[in-house]
Formats: structure tokens, C-alpha cells, sequence
């Protein structure tokens, strides 16, 4: 097909045409919406249509000559390509028929198009031989608004926090010595104490105002200003001061949780032990009632039983310490005493022995240490015994009579740390991706003979896949936490086993994301990420550990596998497995035979974009998983093997298992939450954003689905194209989707982000 002589009709679509055929995406569905748009043009001739339909056919695309012409018409235009225009690939074919022709109306089927394609410039700018006006970053959604969603009912709290971190105790210096170290972020939690937030999670009685959410929510921003502070503040209220307050009664919150929440008593969490990490309910530390005295002797009974990696531990004076409780030669399983461990002279109690953990690869401003008991003697009522207690005659009393619920019970309380750990951990990845995407954002490298500067790092697409999917997914998760400490907070649900397994799940694979998320913020500013000063080392050292505290991620995800097995009902032992697998027969096999064929080589995008297909295939995952674990558990067991051996023979499957369970809870969760968003543009942001997380983990974890038969290689390599896309598409907002995250300016002094 010769013109070479386009008419106007046909020249303002040869930037859209060139664009598209330049874009190995063009589905049919995206055809559809540019004939449709041809359709309704009345400003084109029968022969203006008849030419544009005719290389709208995927299997006769434009010939090389072809298009080679139509570049050299759009180059030689001497029209700039503005990129803050509203519609720059309209406004620029606009301008290419002014440039020809007096008459030159806005066309608003090529905004149509524009539109619906979800066009940008990014995806166009390098195929044109142009001079384009770049803007940095569009100012199109609103960070303030977008900060708001994610606060919440939380909003003037955690402003009011954030605020509070402005005071000069908070400003970042470079600190090497741990015991100066140490000392500055002691005295930070001393203020947040004077300021009320230690209690804030405490009833009013005792200072607080009963906002366990609100305290999970200022938590996060610790982490803009250092690791150590927000990791002391949450040792000393939440892990010390939280038992107190869950585990105690009355007398024991009369007692301390006021001057806990001041900071004016400072405890530690004496859980975790040198021989046993995650095994809280092997410990060896002992706790035994003597009735003579009307104590508790509390003792440490191995080399290697002592008290491990204890937060606080070198500036405490009190310990809630995990034991074995022994009434009557009875060992009664796991309970928490209140153990004071120094004096008024901040000296050792006798039997007492703690030696510091040394420096770490980062929370060095934490005095983690090794504690040991050599028969310390305590009163009968320091007992934490809201769930277990001795009465005065001596004997043990507990309403949860069942051992094992009644610990599970106990454990309950931990809950919520991990939830704040999550949170912590994602904030860590919030602040690295704001330092890494405010450093692309001026950062150049990079051009060719005909550019007269060189491009910005942000505009390379492979720099917006390594960033964007992980701002896209911090805010899947920071949606799902705040939802999750909203049912942990619930009072009105008693049984936490349900929200265990679900946070101990998402405290495993946001933490994991958070480590992966930083050291790519790093390399993404290259070597001025790796100076001190531009803070993400700092970020690196401090959030790698959140793998480990508060529950070993590879361990908290078989405990979430083993909940979706059991149905959050039946415990893990031979004698009640036949039921769990009963129930799970019943539910998944005859769901599980076959495959949907229409979506196994779907790639149009309407369905690539739908939240029911990402629901489908993330659901389909965890029920095809959790089905084979149990039929594989059921043989074992059947051959007489012992149901420990059993899990132990599937451990890995446990945790895939895990962790797509997590994966399609914070979808499933986020999903719910977009569907609240009142304004328009904002919800659909934010569509958008779960949209590319579901693509993206999608893609990550395509070799199961290629294995399944789930998905087709052509759909596996349409996934792939659709997240690079989706990170090109939002590359104009980039900037504000960081500055969404709330971080306030004088927590980013890094000078790359400046």
C-alpha cells in the first residue's frame, strides 16, 4: 500500500500506529479499541479508514519500509514531544497537522485511544527522533491524599507522631560505638515514654488509650528515623509491656505498667533461648513453686539453656521470663514470671549473670545479651497468670485445662509483635525505595549522538521493573497489616489461633520482601548507596535480622501451612489427622480435577487485569498445594510412619504452601480495601497498583503454573510484558507513589534524596 502523500485524516494517527506496531503487546482487545475509535472519527474518508483498518490485522503487521517512512515523518516534524501535556500523544499528533495544515483540531478519539491503552510517553519518547520536554514526575494524584488512605482512622496520630520526630533527638548521625549508641537511642525511648506513645497501646487507667492499631501504626515511621529505636521502643512496651498487660492481671498492672509505659521501669522479653530458638515450648529455663517459701525458683538448668539475644537486657532492671512451670513435681508447660534482675544501683541480683551479645551486623544501638539463672527466688505472685495461676494453697489452677490450647493461647499475645515487625520491615523498604527512586529521579547516565542530555535512571525500564512492582507491593502490604492489628485488636474475638496463622505467614514474607527490597535500592543507586551517609546501609543491617526475631520465617510459615491444613481446628497428631483429611477431600478434590481451559492461554489484557483471574489462580494455588501436602502426609501415616516424621518428609512443600497462602491473603485482603476508595482516581491508582503485585508475584512463581498446566508459556511471557508495562505506565507517578509513603523530610536526609 503506497501513499506517501498521507492526508490529514491519516497523518495524526501515524505516531499511534508507529507506537503500537513498535509494542510486541498489541492484543486484540487493544485492537478493538483503536477501530472502534476509527469507527466513530468522523473527520476521516472512507479511504482514511480503509488505509488505517488494513494494519490493524496482527497477522499482516506494517512492512519495514513502512514504518521506516512513518518514523521519518514523525522525526523530521520538528515538533517537541511535551510530556506534561494531558494527552501528549494526542496533543502531539495534533501539532503534526498543524504543522501541515491550517484546520487542526483537537481529535478526541485519539485521547480514546490514548486513554484506553493506558499510552505514556515512556513507553514511546526513545522510538521517536525527537526533542522531548521531560517532567520529572507528574502531578497528577495527590502523595497527601494517597498518605491518608493508608493512615486511616490513624491519620492524626501518626501525624502527630511524625511531627514528634522532628525534635533534634531524633536526627541522624553516623554511630559506631555501641555503648554511645546504645545510650542516644535509650534516651529516644525515654522521650517517646514521656511523650505518651510506650503507652499507647495500654488502658487509660495506666496512661494509654487503649490503641493497639494506633501503636502499630506510629511504629512503622521508627523506622525513618533508626532500626534501633523503633526495635528498643518495641522490646520495652510492646514485648515487655505487653506481657504485663496480656498475660498479667490487675495487681500486676497496678503495679507496673504505668511506670512501663513512662519508661520510668524498663524491662526486657526472655523468651528465646540459645538451644532453642522458634521452640518456645521445648525451653529449658525452669520455673518451680516451692510451697515452703511460697516462691518461685527460677533456674537455668544447661550450659546452653541460658536466655538468648535478650533486647533491653543490658539496661533492665525487670525480666518477663519464659519457663517451664513445675507445681508439685508437675511441669505445667510454658509460662512468663516477672523476674527482677538488678537493684536500685543498677546492679546484677544475685544468681543473675548477663553478658553482652556484642556488635551485630546492625541494630547495634539494641543491648541484645545472654541471660542465665542460678536458682533466683521470686514471689509467688509474680507469676503472669491471667491464663495459668498458683493459688494461695499451692496448687496450680488454669481455666484453659487443655495444655496445648492453653499455650497456644499464651502465644497469642505475640501476635502482635510480629505484626509490628512486619511493619517495621516494611517500612525500612519504604524509606530505601523513596532514597533509591528520589536519586533516579536526577540521577543521569547515559545518552546517544542525537540526545542532548542524558536520560534519567528512572527512565530506563529495566530501573522501573527493579522498583515499582516493590513500591506497588508496599502498599499491598501496608493496607493488609493495618487490616490484620485491626482483628487482633477486636475484643470481640477471643480465639486468635485464625489471625496466629495468618500473621505468621505475612511477618515471613514481608520481612523477606523488605531484605530483597533494600539491597535492590541499593544497587540501584550504585555506589553512593553503599556510603553511610545516604542511610540504606543502615537499613540493611537493621531489617536483615527481622528474618529471625520474633519467629524464624522458615518456621512461622510451616506453622501457617499447618493452620490452613488443619482448618485452624484440629491439631497436628495421628489420632486427628483422619478428620483434617476428610474435611480437606471433601472440600478440594473435586474442584482440583480439572482446569479452567479459557484461562490457560488468555492474554488479553482485560483479563490479565482482572482481580478474578489474579483471585482464581493465587486461591487455585493454595488449594492445589494444600490438597497435595495432606494426600502426601495421608501415605506416610498410612505406612504406620509417625505424623512428626510425616511433616518432616514435606517441610518444603509446607512452605511453598505458606507462603502462597500469604500471598492470596494480602491480595485478597488489599482487593477488599481499593473497593472502599470513594474518589475515582485514587481507587483506580490504586487497582492498578494490586494489579501489578498479583502480575508480578504471578510471574515469579510461573514455573508452578507452567507445571500445572495453569497457564500457557504464551501467557507466562504476557504476564512478564504486562508487569514491565504496568511499571512503565506508573513511571510518570513515581515520584509521588514514594512520597505517598507520609515519610516526613527531616526523616529523608539522605543527600542522594535531596
Amino acid at each position: 500500500m503506497e501513499i506517501k502523500d498521507y492526508s490529514r485524516g491519516v497523518l495524526q494517527y501515524i505516531p499511534f500506529f508507529y507506537m503500537i506496531w513498535s509494542d510486541d503487546l498489541l492484543s486484540y482487545s487493544e485492537i478493538s479499541v483503536v477501530k472502534k475509535a476509527i469507527e466513530k472519527d468522523d473527520t476521516l474518508t472512507k479511504q482514511d479508514s480503509k488505509y488505517l483498518t488494513a494494519y490493524l490485522d496482527r497477522k499482516a503487521p506494517p512492512a519495514y519500509q513502512e514504518l521506516k517512512h512513518w518514523k521519518q515523518i514523525i522525526s523530521n516534524s520538528g515538533i517537541k514531544l511535551v510530556e506534561s501535556d494531558t494527552y501528549p500523544l494526542s496533543t502531539f499528533s495534533q501539532k503534526m497537522i498543524c504543522h501541515n495544515y491550517e484546520d487542526c483540531p483537537f481529535n478526541p478519539h485519539l485521547k480514546d485511544i490514548e486513554i484506553n491503552l493506558g499510552i505514556q510517553p515512556n513507553h514511546y519518547n526513545h522510538l521517536f527522533e525527537i526533542e522531548v520536554v521531560k517532567e520529572i514526575t507528574s502531578n497528577y494524584y495527590n502523595p497527601n491524599e494517597i498518605d491518608n488512605l493508608l493512615k486511616g482512622e490513624h491519620t492524626t496520630a501518626v501525624d502527630t507522631f511524625r511531627t514528634a520526630l522532628n525534635d533534634p533527638i531524633f536526627k541522624w548521625n553516623l554511630r559506631r560505638d555501641k555503648a554511645s549508641f546504645r545510650a542516644h537511642v535509650l534516651k529516644q525511648v525515654e522521650f517517646l515514654g514521656k511523650k505518651g506513645y510506650g503507652a499507647m497501646a495500654y488502658p487509660k487507667a495506666y496512661g494509654g488509650i487503649d490503641d493497639m492499631p494506633g501503636y502499630a501504626a506510629i511504629f512503622e515511621n521508627m523506622m525513618y528515623v533508626d532500626g534501633s529505636m523503633a526495635i528498643k521502643f518495641g522490646v520495652q512496651f510492646g514485648l515487655f509491656g505487653g506481657s504485663i498487660q496480656k498475660l498479667g492481671t490487675k495487681k500486676h498492672h497496678d503495679a507496673y505498667l504505668s511506670e512501663t509505659g513512662k519508661a520510668k521501669l524498663l524491662g526486657c522479653f526472655a523468651m528465646t533461648e540459645t538451644g532453642h530458638g522458634s521452640n518456645v515450648r521445648g525451653i529449658k529455663t525452669t520455673a518451680t513453686y516451692d510451697k515452703e517459701t511460697d516462691s518461685i525458683v527460677i533456674h537455668t538448668p544447661g550450659k546452653n539453656d541460658n536466655k538468648e539475644y535478650i533486647g533491653n537486657a543490658l539496661h533492665s532492671t525487670m525480666a518477663s521470663v519464659f519457663a517451664q512451670l513445675i507445681v508439685d513435681g508437675k511441669n505445667h508447660g510454658v509460662h512468663a514470671i516477672l523476674v527482677t534482675i538488678r537493684d536500685t544501683e543498677h546492679n546484677l541480683m544475685p544468681g543473675v549473670i548477663i553478658e553482652d551479645n556484642g556488635y551485630k551486623l546492625g541494630l547495634n544501638g539494641v543491648d541484645n545479651g545472654k541471660i542465665w539463672f542460678h536458682q533466683v527466688r521470686v514471689p509467688r505472685e509474680n507469676l503472669l497468670n491471667k491464663y495459668g495461676d498458683i493459688t494461695a494453697d499451692g496448687s496450680y489452677y488454669s481455666k484453659i485445662e487443655n495444655p496445648s490450647k492453653r499455650f497456644f493461647t499464651m502465644l497469642g499475645t505475640l501476635v502482635g509483635g510480629r505484626i509490628c515487625v512486619a511493619r517495621a520491615g516494611l517500612g525500612g523498604a519504604k524509606k530505601a525505595l523513596a532514597i533509591a527512586v528520589k536519586h533516579a529521579l536526577k540521577r543521569r547516565q547515559f545518552n546517544d549522538s542525537i540526545k542532548i542530555q542524558e536520560d534519567l535512571l528512572m527512565d530506563y525500564p529495566s530501573h522501573q521493573l527493579r522498583l515499582t512492582p516493590a513500591i506497588a507491593s508496599c502498599y499491598v502490604y501496608d493496607v493488609t497489616l493495618t487490616q490484620m492489628m485491626k482483628v487482633y485488636s477486636d475484643k470481640s474475638i477471643t480465639d486468635k489461633r485464625k489471625i496466629e496463622t495468618q500473621v505468621a505467614g505475612l511477618k515471613s514474607i514481608i520481612t523477606w520482601f523488605a531484605n530483597d527490597t533494600i539491597q535492590e535500592s541499593r544497587e540501584a543507586c550504585g555506589g553512593k548507596g553503599y556510603l553511610m551517609e545516604n542511610q540504606i546501609a543502615d537499613l540493611k543491617g537493621d531489617v536483615d535480622i527481622f528474618t529471625t526475631f520474633e519467629g524464624d520465617n522458615h518456621v512461622l510459615l510451616q506453622l501457617a501451612a499447618k493452620g490452613v491444613l488443619s482448618d485452624f481446628k484440629s491439631e497436628f497428631n495421628s489420632a486427628g489427622f483422619t478428620a483434617v483429611l476428610k474435611l480437606l477431600g471433601s472440600r478440594l478434590s473435586d474442584t482440583l480435577s480439572t482446569i479452567n481451559p479459557v484461562y490457560t492461554n488468555n492474554t488479553d489484557k482485560d483479563h490479565l487485569y482482572n482481580s478474578t483471574f489474579h483471585k482464581d489462580a493465587f486461591n487455585y494455588r493454595t488449594r492445589r498445594l494444600t490438597y497435595t501436602v495432606a494426600m502426601r502426609i495421608r501415605d506416610y501415616v498410612k505406612k504406620g510412619m509417625p505424623s512428626y516424621q510425616a511433616f518432616l518428609k514435606v517441610q518444603t512443600h509446607l512452605l511453598t504452601l505458606g507462603k502462597a497462602y500469604s500471598i492470596e491473603l494480602a491480595y485478597t485482603t488489599f482487593v477488599d480495601f481499593t473497593e472502599t476508595i470513594k474518589d475515582e482516581k485514587n481507587r483506580l491508582l490504586f487497582q492498578k497498583l494490586g494489579v501489578l503485585y498479583a502480575l508480578y508475584e504471578l510471574r515469579n512463581d510461573a514455573s508452578w503454573y507452567l507445571e500445572q498446566g495453569y497457564i500457557s508459556g504464551t501467557k507466562s511471557k504476557a504476564i512478564r510484558n504486562r508487569v514491565e508495562r504496568l511499571s512503565t505506565e506508573l513511571r510518570p507517578h513515581i515520584g509521588v507513589l514514594v512520597d505517598g509513603f507520609g515519610i516526613p523530610n527531616h526523616c529523608l536526609e539522605a543527600p542522594i534524596a535531596n
